[in-house]
């Protein structure tokens, strides 16, 4: 980099790679909605990050726009220190799951790369942040991840949590009171076509909750084995 980004500009960043995964373009609509702005601001930060030197991003007018490679690099390298932080936040000063979005949002775009070395070994080297979320490695590498939504698992199927999305702050602190996180196994029961509720058995729980689709529909599994008939979490 020739310059030195803006935490706005690195949120743009963070924005557009959210939008962009599996190299959709995303619409200045999109990028505004997502940045919680009105369009023409979007359109100027989008302008601005197409003008530096190098290019952060591909915009074509009405054709929406994709990251360049180093955009792509700038938007990980942020995303690497907000997971890492968040983790650090969690295991090491306290914070629950649901503290520790905003504080990341904060601090990813003061740390140096030193202290994100520092808290990189002090907690392992770790691959996922408390949510779930593949933390990208130095060389921006990013895990495989599931794309399989919990809304998608029906009776008979067990998953594993992988991750939550976390935009929803309340959300975070009613999976945790029932258990749904990260690692935690479970096996759907019913499912309701009429409202898309679920009713699952959580590892470990003698009762089966019901879930809506509003929320099964944040929560990536992985399916694991079919359970036996008699007992849903027993293969």
């Amino acid at each position: 980099m020739t310059h030195r980004l803006t935490p706005a500009m690195e949120d743009y960043l963070k924005a557009i790679y959210k939008l962009t995964a599996g190299s959709q373009r995303a619409s200045t609509n999109q990028i505004a909605e997502e940045m919680d702005v009105a369009p023409a601001s979007a359109t100027g930060m989008i302008q601005k990050l197409a003008k530096s030197a190098p290019p952060l991003v591909n915009y074509q007018k009405h054709q929406g726009v994709l990251l360049t490679a180093e955009g792509e690099s700038a938007a990980l390298e942020v995303i690497r220190h907000h997971r890492l932080l968040e983790l650090f936040l969690h295991e090491r000063l306290g914070y629950t799951w649901d503290e520790v979005h905003p504080e990341a949002d904060r601090l990813e775009h003061v740390i140096s790369e030193e202290f994100e070395d520092r808290i990189a070994q002090v907690l392992g080297n770790p691959s996922h942040d408390p949510h779930g979320e593949p933390i990208p490695t130095k060389d921006f590498e990013i895990p495989a991840q599931s794309t399989v939504r919990l809304s998608q698992v029906r009776p008979h199927q067990k998953a594993e949590v992988e991750r939550v999305e976390h935009a929803d702050r309340e959300l975070l602190r009613f999976l945790a009171t029932i258990g749904v996180i990260p690692q935690a196994q479970l096996a759907v029961i019913s499912y309701s076509p009429y409202d898309e509720n679920l009713q699952i058995l959580m590892n470990g729980h003698d009762q089966p909750i019901v879930l809506g689709y509003i929320v099964t529909n944040q929560i990536f599994v992985r399916l694991i084995d079919q359970p036996d008939a008699s007992n849903p979490l027993e293969d």
